[in-house]
């Protein structure tokens, strides 16, 4: 049995039904092909889930911040089940509105496994056990991707987490090691340490968070550490093995030290590689491990696209939606080619940390006149009130005629205001637009102004 359509896209996550939907309204016949939960990692195991713990442990954090502010409790409790079944409430109700969407769009949903063969059909292994062959004019790859998990000596032999399992967790387990101090590593780490477990967290960089700011990494190392954390940079774990108590990881510094960190837990958080299941049998050209494409997100394949972490990049959901929508204008017959000038990337932990654009040191090395100022939140009333003024707002800008390249965000809510960032760097504003703005007061977001006066030489409280 076989069907026709004008698209087929493969996954349903955020880069996948995204393209089914967007395919939809430039008034294709589309299907979406997924093999387990719509919502792909984002939904299910990553974005959604632990940005829910991340609320509900920040919740805790403030009720014991709530003494010196002359707010008195007795002694707080928590239900892991409890808060891990809101959890699970939340995903539902997500992704009940993706299939609600699917519908009202018209698209067909298959659910199983699907594979592009040589003549470009793709067989599916049905969810009910039956086969299905389903052809289309364009196929849009979006197979996302699975945590990595590195060739250590003895990690096989002990248990131990990913990113994906992690949610599993029955109980608070006393201690916890983290490998990888990225984004999900840090997140996780904020997590366990506000529910009461003693976190490490090992990172073989020489500070946490390496892809992003320098300052930024160190105001998330002083918090953390203020919460309890072990933060061990530089660190090459060489071997892990189950103790006597637990598990040991074994790990080596730069000088060739070695120490031996106990756990009763472990999270391997080191990164993601791309799912390549659905072209298995395909001679796509390749970009090192992820699926190559041209500017238009097609692959080597003339009529087959890709998009999201199965191409590599900034492998963040909004990036993966993005790209959706490109490749799915594309496989309808349009020319778009991908924006990505101005990423916002995210950190949701204590301090929060958003940037966009490029670093002072890409900035730099791209051949910019650079300047750039930093605005400390110790002077910004709304963080001051909120009692959260330990981050900051860094403005970096080409010297000569003060386009804005970077923006960089440390303290609450500072996922929320970067976009106010993205759309000047999207718009190539200058720090004069910047600065001349009216902000309201008081908010956190007047930082950016505080900054771009101070970047003018002008500021009033800085």
């Amino acid at each position: 049995m076989s069907q026709t359509y004008d698209i087929a896209v493969i996954g349903g996550g955020p880069a996948g039904y995204v393209a089914a939907i967007r395919g939809a309204k430039e008034g294709k016949r589309v299907v979406l092909i997924e093999a387990d939960h719509l919502g792909g990692t984002c939904l299910n195991r990553g974005c959604i889930p632990s940005k829910t713990l991340l609320h509900q442990t920040g919740i805790l954090d403030q009720i014991r911040n709530a003494a010196s502010w002359g707010i008195e409790t007795g002694e707080v409790t928590f239900s892991l089940e409890k808060m891990l079944n809101r959890k699970n409430q939340v995903i539902a109700t997500l992704r009940t509105g993706i299939a609600g969407l699917l519908k009202a769009g018209k698209i067909d949903l298959v659910q199983g496994f699907g594979e592009v063969n040589p003549d470009k059909s793709i067989s599916v292994q049905r969810a009910d056990g039956l086969r299905t062959v389903v052809k289309a004019s364009s196929i849009i790859l979006a197979t996302g991707s699975t945590p990595s998990v590195p060739p250590i000596p003895g990690l096989a032999q002990v248990p131990y987490f990913t990113s994906d399992t992690i949610f599993d967790v029955e109980q608070v387990p006393r201690s916890i090691a983290i490998l990888g101090g990225g984004f999900i590593g840090v997140e996780f780490a904020c997590i366990f340490a506000s529910l009461g477990s003693k976190v490490t967290v090992l990172e073989m960089a020489d500070r946490l968070i390496p892809q992003e700011d320098k300052d930024a990494a160190s105001s998330l190392s002083k918090s953390l550490r203020k919460k309890g954390v072990t933060i061990g940079t530089g660190l090459k774990v060489t071997s892990i093995a189950n103790g006597e108590t637990g598990i040991v990881i074994h790990a080596q510094d730069t000088k060739g030290n070695t120490e031996a960190i106990p756990a009763d837990a472990l999270l391997v958080a080191v990164g993601r590689k791309p799912n390549l299941s659905a072209v298995a049998n395909l001679s796509v050209e390749m970009n090192g491990p992820f699926v190559q494409v041209n500017e238009y997100l097609e692959t080597s394949i003339p009529g087959i696209y890709a998009a999201g972490d199965i191409i590599g990049g900034w492998q963040l959901a909004h990036v993966a939606s993005a790209e959706g929508q490109t490749a799915a204008i594309n496989a309808a017959g349009g020319k778009q080619k991908g924006n990505t000038k101005a990423v916002p990337r995210c950190i949701y932990t204590s301090p929060e940390i958003s940037s966009v654009g490029l670093s002072e040191e890409e900035a730099k090395a791209q051949g910019y006149a650079v300047k750039t100022t930093i605005y400390s939140h110790t002077g910004n009333g709304k963080a001051m009130a909120s009692d959260e003024n330990g981050g900051f707002t860094k403005l970096i800008a080409e010297e000569t005629y003060g386009e804005v390249l970077g923006v960089v965000m440390v303290g609450p809510h500072v996922t929320e205001m970067i976009s106010t960032g993205t759309a000047f760097l999207s718009l190539e504003a200058t720090v004069d637009d910047v600065a001349n703005m009216i902000y309201p007061h008081p908010t956190v977001s007047e930082s950016f102004m505080e900054a771009a006066a101070k970047w003018l030489g002008k500021g009033i409280h800085a």
